[in-house]
């Protein structure tokens, strides 16, 4: 549970550099602030198009949510999270991401990683990306969202 990957030329672009280039380690750092996920223990590098995290999240939520929010940046391809650690783990779980694709909407992933039948679990996978996502229609390929289990 260390390396994700993330497409290197989709996502949002943070600072003034080329789409190829990677953000500064600061831009990251404060991207990853933004959502308040409760990272304000972690600390970000940056290497080469790579996102380094380390420090400590509360739980397994945001430990997924801040590796989605800094992957889906454009110039990053990888972020290494081997050095994150949860607090309130009872058993760390490998977490579940999926690639949005040309054509996806959230109905059709949710169908794909639930089952025929469970597109209406849509709304947890858009609640589970909050507040990454702020519309349900607003996905794009490339985007890498989280898929949590169900209850």
């Amino acid at each position: 549970m260390g390396l994700f990957s993330f497409i290197k030329n989709a996502g949002k672009k943070l600072g003034l550099g080329g789409d190829d280039d990677a953000p500064q380690a600061a831009a990251v750092e404060k991207e990853l602030a933004s959502h308040d996920l409760g990272t304000d223990k972690v600390q970000v590098t940056v290497v080469d198009d790579k996102v380094v995290l380390k420090g400590e999240v509360k739980d397994q939520t945001a430990f997924e949510k801040a590796i989605i929010a800094v992957g889906n940046t454009l110039g990053i391809s990888a972020v290494e999270a081997g050095e994150l650690k949860v607090v309130d783990a009872p058993a760390a779980k490998e977490p579940v991401f999926y690639t949005v694709k040309k054509g996806d909407n959230l109905w059709k992933i949710a169908e794909a990683q639930y089952g025929k039948g469970k597109g209406a679990k849509n709304t947890v996978i858009f609640e589970a990306n909050k507040p990454m996502l702020t519309h349900p229609d607003k996905i794009y390929p490339g985007q890498v969202l989280r898929i949590p289990e169900l209850d």
